[in-house]
């Protein structure tokens, strides 16, 4: 890959709505998500790193589908979940920017939502720890019959916005590959950051736009219906 940098001139999108990922995108829980992992890979005797090499941007009855299929059911992953923000409450940070960019998205009426791998007990439990603003439109694992990489988890989102299928012109905020490739499927414009996964892994899921983290995102009001975001920085 050519040596570029993040220092693309400032670039304002005209947008019928916005839709996030959670986890990587709006707060980094990993240290909390790994101490999770080992968890319960020591209570199924899985090695946690090859549990982990395959989970993150999954939803946890995908994953369980593979190494415990009676506990691949929401009753077990929904209880199972719910209890990561309050055991591991203090390992878990909000992304540099994300705080401002939900409270600026609110306040300035824009149609966003935020579409997840992760349950409803889970969002819940992280949104009230760190104190964030909770989405009007929330689209969680159990809303969806297939998670990431299917595009289906978006379409619904747009749907939920109020947005009509013609109503295209969303961007997607993503930090994994198979919620980059999710969104694309969609026919969504897609805004990456690296926050964990690398440039090169996020360009070639696809990315329209790769930032560093969501200090470089920023609403400049709605117009029209229309959600206008600067974007800064972004790679070139």
């Amino acid at each position: 890959m050519s040596k570029g940098s993040f220092s693309a001139p400032p670039q304002v999108l005209s947008l019928h709505g916005l839709l996030s990922d959670f986890d990587g995108t709006i707060i980094d829980s990993t240290d909390a998500i790994v101490k999770h992992w080992h968890k319960i890979g020591k209570e199924l005797g899985v090695d946690p790193q090859t549990i982990l090499a395959t989970s993150h941007g999954r939803r946890s009855i995908d994953t369980m589908q593979l190494y415990d299929k009676s506990k691949a059911n929401w009753e077990w992953v929904s209880a199972v979940e719910g209890r990561i923000p309050k055991e591991y409450g203090s390992d878990a940070v909000e992304i540099p920017g994300a705080r401002a960019l939900l409270s600026s998205l609110d306040e300035a009426g824009a149609r966003w939502g935020v579409v997840t791998s992760g349950t409803r007990a889970l969002i819940d439990g992280w949104l009230d720890v760190l104190g964030l603003t909770h989405p009007r439109m929330l689209i969680v694992a159990e809303d969806v019959e297939q998670g990431k990489p299917n595009p289906g988890c978006y379409l619904l989102g747009r749907e939920r916005l109020g947005l009509s299928s013609s109503e295209n012109e969303v961007v997607v905020l993503e930090d994994a590959p198979s919620g980059i490739r999710a969104g694309k499927a969609a026919g969504f414009k897609v805004l990456a950051l690296t926050s964990t996964h690398s440039l090169e892994q996020c360009l070639e899921a696809g990315a329209d736009w790769v930032v560093e983290d969501l200090r470089s995102v920023s609403v400049r009001g709605v117009e029209g219906g229309r959600l206008l975001l600067e974007v800064r920085n972004a790679y070139q």
